[in-house]
């Protein structure tokens, strides 16, 4: 299955586990990369509580980071996300300058533009990036054609979490991606991949790649709460309901807090009104991982119509790669 995604970041398959910020730990991760794909640190990976403190932020990831190195010899990566301003971004550099310090090989990156001051410095320290624009739009795409990325993710609406701010499918966005890019770099593909049918999809749009969320976290592995697994079985795409909310929106499986946010949006509060109601991100901590729905929400892609029952994660990377072809080549 070797291909330019699987020879660049050094794994066996070319599929990367989303960053999925609370919904990991080192566990979790390294059962990804034993299994042949790229597990991935969330940026707040291992933790429960929320903290503000840089030190305290940093001292966290590097326990996540060693203790992930005791659970797998094989590669892993740290997700970074930029803020628009790097002058305002207290937490890019130190962790950057962690992944050198710890020898993480792959960088994750979620950014709305491309930030070169970041890109150089990891650039520097001879990290590969794989780069996932917020919304994979030209602009987006030719700026990192511009300045140079290993790896770009095309993501489409039907992705979980945070949302593209343009309602593009998934398989609108891979062979938009995969033209613009015009064989510079590989494109991977994010957005409602659970299984070998959606992969092969992938795949024959142009895809080199999958980067796929919503399938490892229907997992034994995953650190999700338990009544959460429960209503990502029960619940299909159809069910969850979309909210406003910063940059655009967001979905969620249907409880108190989901509901009333999608009323008020419906009843013309604002993005910025219905997101503060929401908790913000930590309101998909409060949903997913404590499963509280009273106060929390809990995001998933359209996949989730794919997946009936709790599994394995070698049971994923295993079904995943039934749809990816033996070679795949720029």
């Amino acid at each position: 299955m070797e291909n330019s995604i699987s020879n660049i970041l050094g794994i066996e398959k070319p599929i990367i586990q989303g960053p999925l910020f609370w919904l990991t730990n080192a566990k979790f991760v390294a059962a990804v990369s034993n299994e042949g794909g790229l597990g991935v640190l969330g940026i707040n990976a291992g933790q429960y509580e929320p903290t503000k403190s840089i030190d305290t932020t940093i001292d966290h990831m590097r326990e996540q980071i060693r203790e992930t190195k005791k659970l797998t010899d094989k590669p892993f990566g740290l997700n970074l996300i930029f803020s628009d301003n790097p002058d305002k971004d207290p937490f890019t550099e130190p962790m950057i300058n962690l992944m050198h310090e710890e020898n993480v090989p792959v960088a994750v990156i979620y950014s709305s533009i491309y930030i070169s001051k970041w890109f150089k410095l990891l650039k520097s320290y001879g990290i590969t990036t794989v780069y996932r624009p917020a919304t994979p739009d030209k602009a987006a795409i030719l700026d990192a054609k511009k300045y140079g990325v290993d790896i770009l993710v095309a993501t489409g609406f039907d992705e979980g979490g945070t949302v593209p701010d343009k309602v593009v499918g998934t398989f609108s966005a891979i062979p938009y991606a995969v033209d613009l890019v015009d064989h510079q770099f590989p494109v991977m593909a994010a957005g409602g991949i659970v299984d070998a049918r959606t992969a092969k999809s992938a795949f024959a749009l142009g895809a080199e790649g999958i980067y796929v969320g919503t399938a490892f976290l229907a997992t034994n592995e995953s650190p999700m709460a338990e009544n959460i697994k429960n209503e990502l079985i029960k619940n299909d795409g159809y069910d969850e309901v979309l909210f406003k909310a910063l940059p655009k929106y967001y979905r969620s499986v249907p409880g108190n807090l989901p509901n009333r946010l999608v009323e008020m949006g419906d009843n013309g509060a604002s993005n910025e009104t219905v997101w503060r109601t929401a908790g913000n991100y930590s309101g998909m901590r409060t949903g997913m991982l404590l499963g509280d729905l009273d106060n929390g929400f809990a995001s998933f892609g359209m996949g989730i119509s794919m997946i009936h029952k709790i599994v394995n994660i070698s049971d994923v990377i295993s079904e995943l790669s039934k749809g990816i072809p033996d070679t795949v080549t720029m």
